[in-house]
């Protein structure tokens, strides 16, 4: 995007919005979803099964690496951990078992307990959503979750510094249904 002179360039402007978005919002709505039982890399783990897990949240355990190695630095050994600490007692968020296709790799599975977590994760997230949207009109909510969603979707397609952040073959496709522009309301719960 070419800018005149005395023009804010964009990218600069954004730029201001990547503190207050990431670390405040971003860390506090962490915070919440960990629920004082997780890391942050489990809540990502149980995120991703949530979003891009099949209708009963399923995943190989090499698409949660290589998705969740986008985010965090973290070695193959380190999810391994997350997710058998996520499998035992107390939590029983997720299964461990064998992937059909494959003899070597595992599939994680949200458990009916991961459901119910997730849910009261999503529950506590909008908890500390509202009083935020509060301050906005249903127009700028409206505007502002189109925006988001069209940003996620550039950034899905996007080469990020040397990170291509595409959807590879094998990951299941998010469940969110397409919808045009106009019909785009409110983000998912």
């Amino acid at each position: 995007m070419k800018k005149t002179r005395g023009e804010v360039d964009p990218a600069a402007e954004f730029l201001e919005f990547f503190y207050p978005i990431h670390y405040q919002i971003g860390k506090a709505l962490e915070d919440v979803l960990r629920n004082n039982q997780l890391t942050r890399k489990q809540v990502a783990i149980l995120w991703l099964l949530r979003s891009e897990g099949a209708p009963n949240g399923r995943l190989r355990r090499k698409d949660i690496q290589r998705l969740i190695g986008t985010w965090f630095e973290i070695s193959s050994p380190s999810i391994t951990r997350a997710l058998r600490a996520m499998a035992r007692p107390p939590l029983r968020l997720v299964q461990l078992s064998e992937d059909p296709t494959s003899g070597r790799e595992k599939m994680v599975i949200l458990t009916p307990e991961g459901k119910r977590f997730l849910s009261t994760m999503a529950e506590k997230g909008k908890q500390l959503l509202r009083p935020l949207l509060a301050h906005f009109s249903a127009d700028e909510i409206r505007f502002g979750a189109q925006f988001f969603r069209r940003g996620v979707s550039v950034i899905q397609n996007a080469q990020i510094g040397n990170v291509h952040t595409a959807r590879r073959k094998g990951v299941a496709p998010s469940r969110r249904k397409k919808t045009s522009s106009s019909e785009r309301v409110a983000p998912r719960d």
